[in-house]
C-alpha cells in the first residue's frame, strides 16, 4: 500500500518526503480546497518548489481541488485545474462532476482521484466515476465498516484508498450542514468546517471560551487541553448535563488492522492533517511508514513509544477505529 501524506506548506512536504511518503497532497490558496485556512497552502512557486522535491526523491504529489464550485465562482476552479496541471502534479483530487468533465475536456488520461468530499460508498457510485470521468482511484467516506471496505476494494474498477490515522470526521464527508447552518459558509464551497471569521476566544474567570458566530460551543479549564471549535464535537448542556452532544473529539488510528486493509486490497492509506506543523507530519509519517513496511516484510511492528507518541499527537489524547469495527452492515 502507498503512504500518502498531509502537507499544508512547503516545509511539511519536505518532512512528508523526508520520512518516507509515497505521495503528498496538498492544496492551493483559495476555496478550492477542503482546508481553506489562513496562512495554509501553497502558491504557484510553492507547487513547482514542492513537485521538484518530491519527484527528486520519489514521491508523487497530488494536488485537493475538492469543494464544490458556485456558478458564480467557477472560474476559480477551472483555473486552479488548469494551473496545477500546467506545473506538473501527478494527480487532481476531486469531488465535483461539473470540474471532472472540464478535467476530461482538456485530457482523457490525466489522472482523477475521487475525493472523500464525493462521498461515494457502494459500488454503483464507483462505476459511475470510472465509466463517466476515468477516476483511477476513490477515497472512500469514513463511515465503512472494515467489511464493506473490503467488499468494494475487491469488486471495485479503480483503487481504492482510504483513512489511516489523523481527525474523525463524524459525518459522511460532502454531507455536513452543520457549519453552514451555523455560519453560512460550508466546508463543501468555501472549504472550511468553522471558518475562522466566525471563531472567538474569549477567558472569562479563568475559564476559556470559544465560540462559533457567537454561540458558545465549549469551555475549558486551565487543566484542560483547548480543541477548535467544532458545532460536531462542542460540549452542551443536555438534560440537565454537560457533555459532548455529538462526538467527543479523538482522532483515528487504524494501525492495528493494518494486515486486514492490506489483505482487503486496499491501495492507499492516507494521514489527515493538512493544517498540523511539519513536526508533527514528521512523526507521523515515519511512524506510519515503519508501520506500513513491517506488514509487508512481517517484520517488528512500531513500538509502544511509537503507539503513545501517536495517542499524545491525537484528539483528545485518544484513538479509536471509528466505524471499521462495527460488526453490521
Amino acid at each position: 500500500m502507498d503512504l500518502v501524506c498531509p502537507a499544508g506548506n512547503f516545509q511539511s512536504l519536505k518532512k512528508a518526503v523526508d520520512n518516507g511518503a509515497n505521495a503528498v497532497y496538498i492544496g492551493m490558496k483559495n476555496a478550492t480546497n477542503a482546508r481553506h485556512f489562513a496562512g495554509l497552502n501553497f502558491s504557484p512557486k510553492d507547487i513547482s518548489q514542492g513537485i521538484k522535491y518530491a519527484h527528486n526523491n520519489k514521491c508523487n504529489v497530488y494536488c485537493a481541488i475538492n469543494t464544490y464550485p458556485r456558478q458564480k465562482n467557477w472560474k476559480l476552479w477551472a483555473q486552479a485545474v488548469d494551473q496545477a496541471m500546467a506545473l506538473g502534479i501527478d494527480s487532481l483530487i476531486v469531488a465535483d462532476c461539473g470540474v471532472m468533465d472540464y478535467i476530461r475536456q482538456k485530457s482523457d488520461s490525466f489522472p482523477i482521484h475521487l475525493s472523500v468530499q464525493a462521498s461515494a460508498t457502494n459500488l454503483e457510485s464507483l462505476n459511475f466515476y470510472h465509466q463517466n470521468f476515468g477516476i483511477r482511484r476513490a477515497v472512500l467516506p469514513r463511515v465503512l465498516s472494515l467489511a464493506q471496505v473490503t467488499q468494494l476494494a475487491q469488486q471495485s474498477p479503480v483503487e481504492i484508498e482510504v483513512f489511516g490515522f489523523g481527525s474523525l470526521c463524524i459525518m459522511a464527508e460532502g454531507r455536513c450542514y452543520l457549519s453552514s447552518y451555523l455560519t453560512g459558509e460550508s466546508p463543501n464551497t468555501q472549504g472550511v468546517c468553522s471558518p475562522s471569521s466566525h471563531v472567538r476566544w474569549e477567558e472569562q474567570d479563568g475559564v476559556l471560551q470559544s465560540r462559533l458566530n457567537n454561540l458558545l460551543i465549549d469551555q475549558y479549564e486551565p487543566h484542560e487541553n483547548a480543541g477548535y471549535p467544532t458545532l460536531c464535537k462542542g460540549r452542551f448542556e443536555v438534560d440537565g448535563n454537560v457533555e459532548y452532544a455529538l462526538e467527543e473529539p479523538t482522532s483515528l488510528n487504524t494501525m492495528d488492522i493494518l494486515p486486514e486493509l492490506t489483505a482487503a486490497g486496499v491501495a492507499a492509506v492516507k494521514i489527515e492533517g493538512r493544517q498540523r506543523s511539519p513536526a508533527y507530519i514528521a512523526t507521523v509519517t515515519d511512524i506510519w511508514r515503519r508501520a506500513m513496511d513491517a506488514v509487508q516484510d512481517k517484520t517488528a511492528s512500531p513500538t509502544s513509544a511509537d503507539r503513545h507518541k501517536l495517542a499524545s499527537l491525537s484528539e483528545g489524547r485518544q484513538t479509536t477505529i471509528g466505524a471499521y469495527e462495527r460488526s453490521w452492515q
